[in-house]
């Protein structure tokens, strides 16, 4: 804290009586000894007096000043330290200021399009500024911006080349589906044919779950579109066609719902990421349970494994590759073996609304449970639709253990076009009759897109 200042009539009488008080007793001690002096000694004396009081007068006087000039000094290293020490405190601030809140506002600018000149200008931060310190941290904000404008702008060059490569096997992929589709109508009286181009339709699928996880990843969706609902039978089997160790499966009670259109895709893929994590890491001799029943947000679906579970570190480390999915692909990141399911997962539920947790299975493994919101199911269609690769799958099902579970989910509205152009409303038909079994190929699946 700063000194208050002291005016040169408050420092007055003190000084003067610092002169005045030894320069008067010097002088009445010569008085004293010039009276009790012979009368022959009394002019010596005197003088000799007198010059002693003007010299302690003098030093009394040099050092009144000297203290003035001392005080004076100090005052002023108080305030000067004062100063300094607002300044730091004030440096402090803006650092923490800059480190807390205007560095990740700034990237979060960038992250929206903005330039870094742009995002400067909203933050109040300009060249050339006045303040010194505000200055730099300009300059050092300038630097750091660029180099994450830099980076964002190379991965988000990569994120695009991995989409645009992705797309190309996508497209590869679905004219090997309608080739494989062709070839099963003629050859569908062989067995031996059929069997062969089953298990060529399943390899196709194992190949476009790979590009839709690349696409996924860059930022992009899965590449097939559904425009109509898909039961979620359906579903479940097409997502167990998308995996290696299928056969290990077992799909138990299955609620009698479909699934809309824009949800059928992401769903699949999202639930064939979890089912390949959960044959992936526990044993070949063991089985993957897959249930889906019906809870108070909408419709669970339970996938548990016997592999050797998750320790607490291990979960917690997954949970968060399932929560932090926003900023989308980074090649640093995926390392020399790419582990790309959760992450995958977790993007496709940020985007669908999905709820994912991670739980100790009854079988001594992991329980991965996918929630599916209310708003994304309704009634099964009456057409049943064909999903590519599901029909390897059909083969493998046990009649016992598949159950329909009928719920007791509205009714929705379907909307036609009419001959005006306008929607039309009606009530969709009644449910289909539940049939276990390999689903008709009657629709063939939309191009994408």
């Amino acid at each position: 804290m700063a000194r208050a200042r002291s005016s040169p009539a408050d420092s007055g009488p003190p000084a003067a009586a610092g002169v005045l008080i030894p320069a008067a007793a010097t002088a009445l001690c010569v008085a004293v000894a010039v009276a009790i002096s012979p009368s022959a000694a009394r002019l010596p004396v005197a003088l000799c007096g007198v010059v002693a009081t003007i010299a302690v007068a003098a030093v009394a006087a040099e050092s009144a000043r000297r203290g003035r000039l001392i005080r004076e000094l100090r005052r002023r290293y108080s305030q000067h330290d004062a100063g300094l020490r607002a300044l730091l405190a004030d440096q402090e601030a803006m650092n923490v200021r800059l480190a807390e809140s205007v560095l990740p506002a700034a990237i979060d600018r960038l992250r929206q399009g903005e330039s870094v000149d742009e995002a400067l200008r909203a933050l109040g931060f300009r060249a050339g500024g006045v303040h010194s310190a505000q200055s730099a941290h300009a300059s050092m904000l300038r630097s750091v911006l660029s180099a994450v404008k830099a980076e964002e702008d190379l991965r988000d060059s990569a994120q695009r080349a991995f989409v645009n490569i992705a797309r190309r096997v996508q497209a590869i992929v679905h004219q090997q589906f309608l080739d494989l589709r062709e070839m099963e109508e003629h050859h569908g009286a062989d067995p031996r044919v059929f069997g062969d181009l089953l298990h060529l339709d399943h390899a196709t699928a194992l190949i476009g779950r790979l590009a839709d996880s690349i696409a996924v990843l860059g930022g992009s969706r899965p590449g097939r579109q559904w425009q109509q609902n898909v039961p979620l039978f359906s579903v479940l089997r097409g997502a167990m066609s998308r995996i290696t160790d299928y056969q290990r499966v077992e799909l138990h009670s299955v609620l009698e719902v479909a699934v809309v259109g824009p949800a059928v895709e992401p769903l699949i893929h999202a639930l064939a990421e979890l089912l390949d994590n959960a044959t992936r890491y526990s044993p070949p001799h063991t089985r993957v349970h897959l249930t889906a029943i019906e809870v108070q947000s909408g419709v669970a679906v339970e996938i548990e494994d016997g592999g050797v579970g998750l320790s607490d570190e291990a979960r917690v480390r997954a949970e968060r590759v399932l929560s932090h999915v926003s900023s989308g692909l980074d090649l640093t990141d995926l390392g020399e073996t790419p582990r790309l399911g959760l992450s995958v997962v977790g993007r496709l539920a940020q985007a669908n609304g999905f709820q994912v947790s991670l739980r100790p299975s009854a079988y001594a493994g992991v329980r991965a449970v996918l929630v599916i919101p209310r708003d994304l199911v309704t009634t099964v269609p009456a057409p049943t639709m064909s999903i590519p690769g599901a029909g390897v799958v059909s083969a493998g099902l046990n009649p016992q253990l598949v159950k329909p579970v009928r719920t007791q989910y509205p009714e929705q509205s379907a909307y036609e076009v009419n001959g005006n152009g306008l929607p039309q409303r009606h009530r969709r038909t009644p449910p289909a009759p539940f049939v276990n079994g390999s689903a008709a190929r009657a629709t063939a699946p939309p191009a994408p897109t």
